[in-house]
């Protein structure tokens, strides 16, 4: 069956989404990593249509401003009043006049339709020659749905509202999706005949095909193998029933192209990640944004990806990593948090509770564990310490540090940027370093250790530190005194 190229596409997303009881318009809340209206948007653009065009209305603002960043190639037309989504498609037609061609009419709150089964009702609208050809379903339950209903024939008569429908029609389980293929030309004259006569008082859609029948054009039908795809999100649950299906589908893509995943069923994936073969997937792993994860990583578990990318044969364990790069063969955890603007290098380690910001690490370098760098570059072959901090804020700027190649940063240092550590110069444990430190040497920042006698049994007297004491140097008096009696 071929599929014409479509004259149009029209998403309507001016509606308000009250059940979503939310201040974020209904079309961007998101799935996946996209807002709803963006996943109708890229199904509709993959047929390669000539215009794309979305009718918005409530918070037409934000909606707008969301549409001019992620889809500078749909035109918005504003439905300043909500009255119906036949009053929505002819505002259109009436901005941009009368479309000649296949006219495809969808929503902006359909996640789950696939580019797919679109084509395949463009397909079938033009190998039938019809006027119009409803996408329908059949459903368990339709409440809710516009009914479709037939003629003994099997021709499509009318689509009633459930709020118009008889008991009879109400048991009717085919639903209407509300996505039609219509030609233009009847479009634009059959849209500005649509009555308000219905319980809301509102211009439907659904009359224009009533009017097309009535004139004598034949109306179609085309039944969606799978429901799930037609449903709309209305409120939350919805909205988790559709990220649980995509999601679904996600990992069932990754799955046979090569990729092992765990388990399934705790594992959430957007739908820009891309992960290469042979690579595993651990439990509790959530990979979101445009995050990639290139063949032989190994990711989680309790790991959370956010617009990361992994290397070859790096190992990210129970970490967070945002806007990050992984180095080949790097690793990373477990319980790491690196930050944006982090780039580990070849072989590199981020290791358990370690913290990075904005930090460049060279190949083979380790910050192993209890450790803080940020706004930091540190070259090749280092080794830092455990506890050590990249001083970088002084309470209005950022300071940036650097530790040459083949450094070694001992316990506990503080370097106060913005500070060197040249290349092969060591720090001695404990130090404040708030001056350079030349290659080759060591610096030793930290006050001479003394020793006051006593202290605890005058100043702490009664406490549980002073009883130990006491016992401790009584122990250590009746041992002088045995010694001193053998001699």
């Amino acid at each position: 069956m071929s599929v014409p190229r479509p004259a149009a596409v029209i998403v309507l997303a001016a509606g308000e989404g009250t059940r979503m009881k939310s201040q974020t318009p209904k079309v961007l809340h998101e799935v996946a990593g996209r807002a709803l209206v963006d996943h109708m948007l890229q199904a509709a653009r993959d047929l390669g249509p000539e215009q794309l065009i979305v009718v918005i209305g409530h918070a037409r603002e934000r909606v707008g401003a969301h549409l001019a960043e992620t889809s500078p190639d749909a035109r918005a037309v504003v439905q300043r009043e909500q009255r119906g989504t036949g009053h929505a498609v002819r505002t259109v037609l009436e901005e941009v006049g009368t479309v000649a061609g296949t006219v495809l009419v969808t929503y902006g709150d359909v996640p789950l339709l696939r580019t797919e089964t679109l084509a395949e009702l463009l397909g079938r609208h033009a190998a039938d020659g019809n006027a119009v050809t409803v996408l329908t379903a059949e459903v368990p339950d339709p409440t809710g749905y516009g009914r479709i209903i037939r003629d003994s024939s099997g021709a499509v008569l009318k689509i009633v509202e459930e709020k118009d429908a008889t008991p009879e029609q109400r048991a009717v389980t085919e639903m209407n999706s509300g996505i039609y293929a219509f030609d233009g030309l009847l479009l634009a004259d059959a849209v500005k005949r649509v009555s308000t006569d219905n319980a809301q008082g509102e211009e439907y859609l659904t009359d224009v095909l009533a009017i097309l029948r009535e004139d004598g054009h034949r109306v179609g039908a085309h039944i969606a193998a799978d429901f799930a795809e037609v449903e709309g999100v209305n409120d939350r649950v919805q909205l988790a029933l559709a990220r649980k299906v995509l999601n679904q589908r996600l990992l069932e893509r990754h799955m046979r192209a090569g990729v092992t995943i765990i388990d399934p069923a705790s594992t959430w994936i957007d739908v820009d990640v891309r992960i290469e073969p042979d690579t595993v997937v651990h439990p509790a792993t959530q990979l979101h944004g445009a995050t990639v994860i290139e063949t032989g990583a190994e990711v989680g578990p309790a790991t959370t990806l956010t617009d990361t990318r992994v290397g070859p044969g790096a190992v990210v364990r129970n970490a967070v990593c945002d806007r990050a790069v992984v180095g080949p063969g790097a690793g990373v955890g477990p319980y790491a948090y690196l930050r944006p603007g982090t780039v580990l290098g070849r072989d590199a380690k981020a290791g358990t509770f370690v913290e990075m910001k904005n930090t460049q690490v060279g190949e083979r370098s380790k910050v192993p564990h209890l450790s803080y760098a940020g706004d930091a570059t540190i070259g090749a072959d280092a080794n830092i310490g455990a506890a050590v901090v990249f001083v970088n804020y002084d309470g209005v700027d950022k300071h940036r540090s650097t530790v040459g190649d083949g450094a070694f940063v001992g316990c506990d240092t503080m370097l106060v940027a913005p500070v060197t550590v040249g290349d092969g110069a060591y720090t001695a444990a404990g130090s404040v370093i708030d001056s350079d430190v030349p290659p080759g040497a060591i610096g030793v920042a930290r006050a001479r250790q003394r020793n006051i006698e006593t202290w605890v049994l005058r100043r702490r007297a009664g406490t549980k530190s002073a009883a130990a004491a006491e016992r401790a140097l009584a122990e250590r008096h009746a041992a002088e005194q045995h010694q001193q009696r053998e001699k």
